[in-house]
């Protein structure tokens, strides 16, 4: 039997897992963004940002949520609500959406200790586009975050395990059972990421892994819209079931709802929410 919270997360998959391509299926892009716009509009205001490279446009979908101490920086929180080309999407990435509107739907109700701008990102798929255009905007902003948390495929779970080294493996072993928090290497980074995963980790089996140098020796490890915020000087971290290391259905047809582990889900966002409602 499904848990409340696993019934809500499959609700929003339903909803979130079907073509949605801004070339391929721009209709689809338009009714899955509707969604998300009337599901985060339901918890705040929402901010509709919009952005243009080149022949690229795009809308980002902003809630800032207030804190416990409005003083305090905020936490920007996303994940990109735009699919791949000729592909469903379910893992990739209508989990991290669902699990985005989860944290709204609470965060709403009872505040974490700071406040949080929750965004959906648009045009991933294109080249972190949307990611792209807000963290260049916030730098020009001088906007300071504590934090930008990237969720990018947060269901799948697998006996395998590949790795972007193969030396990895010795570390972090052969099953695919865990999620991954991939931060940048920086001071203040090196006491949030432990936290951060110790904190998940006593709900779902959590690694970490540092990376300096915004990632560049590890092409792998930047392929969502957190590598546009460490581009532009911010502390960022990449929670993810780490994509094509271990899910033979990305970017595929096959990635459905069917394939997915809703209990891991289920487990990765209230890890979520009890690590970064305390931050």
């Amino acid at each position: 039997m499904r848990t409340e919270p696993q019934q809500r997360l499959l609700a929003h998959l339903v909803q979130l897992a079907r073509p949605r391509h801004a070339r391929w299926d721009p209709l689809g892009l338009m009714s899955v963004r509707a969604y998300v716009l009337e599901e985060l509009h339901s918890c705040g205001p929402v901010e509709q940002h919009r952005f243009q490279e080149g022949t690229d446009a795009g809308v980002n979908l902003i809630l800032r949520l207030p804190g416990q101490h409005a003083e305090l920086d905020p936490l920007l929180v996303g994940a990109h609500y735009d699919g791949p080309l000729q592909s469903i999407g379910a893992d990739d990435n209508a989990t991290g959406v669902a699990a985005l509107l989860e944290l709204a739907r609470r965060w709403a109700a009872e505040p974490p200790r700071r406040p949080v701008w929750l965004v959906a990102f648009d045009q991933e798929e294109w080249g972190m586009v949307g990611s792209k255009a807000l963290a260049r905007e916030l730098r020009h902003r001088r906007q300071p975050l504590e934090l930008m948390v990237s969720l990018e495929m947060l269901g799948y779970t697998a006996e395998e395990q590949d790795y972007p080294h193969p030396a990895m493996r010795l570390v972090y072993g052969d099953r695919g059972d865990f999620i991954a928090l991939v931060g940048n290497a920086s001071p203040a980074m090196a006491l949030t990421l432990p936290r951060l995963a110790q904190r998940l980790g006593r709900h779902v089996p959590t690694k970490m892994l540092p990376v300096p140098d915004a990632g560049r020796a590890l092409p792998d490890v930047r392929l969502s819209d957190h590598s546009p915020f460490w581009d532009r000087g911010y502390d960022a971290v990449m929670v993810t079931d780490t994509s094509f290391m271990r899910n033979p259905h990305y970017h595929q047809m096959s990635d459905t709802i069917d394939t997915l582990d809703l209990p891991f889900l289920a487990a990765v966002t209230e890890g979520l929410e009890a690590a970064l409602r305390v931050l």
